[in-house]
């Protein structure tokens, strides 16, 4: 059976927060700072756009399809891999293993953020928050994300809690990304901890068979 690495995409394989905190501050005519924003990233644009909204103490209901539009055009204008993470995915890939995406970031966007960097071609398959009627911390979307990549045995790889939350729940291992947004604690009940990207092969050997 093959074996399949499931990637989270934002604080994972990619430090997004310039362009996400270039769109918020257009969309909402404010000046957020990257560290403003950090700790907002995980749980979808809906949840990025509230958590903003709150934190200058408005309220306004068109924020988030304006952002939405605004970032899904300008998803790769400052966004990059972080450093070591390409030859991590060569290594990986020349070690058998396949990959995947599995994000809670809009499918759209991601697909854009993806081809932007070309990235695209080195994941079978895209899981964005709205792919399915479930994102993570539901393990329905890391299964559903895993089949469309065409199955196998899985290894998840985050660094947010609803990433060690969600493999958890669908009962494969996760390795934490120990370089992400995410707080140590985050890292709880998962089964290694890489520190960098260069660390991913390595923390992979052994997990599944």
């Amino acid at each position: 059976m093959s074996r399949v690495i499931l990637f989270d995409l934002d604080g994972t394989l990619v430090d997004s927060l310039p362009d996400l905190t270039a769109a918020l501050n257009r969309t909402l005519g404010v000046s957020l700072t990257e560290a403003d924003i950090r700790p907002m990233v995980g749980d979808g644009v809906a949840v990025l756009v509230a958590r903003a909204l709150a934190f200058v103490g408005r309220a306004d209901d068109t924020s988030l399809p304006r952002f939405v539009a605004d970032y899904e055009a300008n998803a790769a204008v400052a966004t990059r891999p972080f450093e070591g993470m390409v030859a991590a995915l060569d290594r990986l890939a020349a070690g058998g293993w396949r990959m995947a995406v599995c994000t809670n970031k809009p499918e759209r966007a991601a697909r854009a953020l993806l081809d932007g960097l070309g990235l695209s071609a080195r994941f079978a398959a895209v899981g964005g928050g709205d792919s399915f009627p479930v994102r993570k911390p539901d393990p329905e979307h890391v299964r559903a994300t895993l089949a469309a990549a065409g199955g196998g045995t899985a290894v998840m790889v985050g660094d947010h809690r609803n990433d060690v939350q969600a493999a958890s729940s669908a009962g494969i291992p996760c390795v934490f990304a120990g370089w992400g947004y995410g707080t140590a604690a985050m890292a709880e009940g998962a089964a290694r901890v890489a520190a960098t990207p260069s660390d991913l092969p390595a923390a992979l050997v052994g997990l599944i068979p």
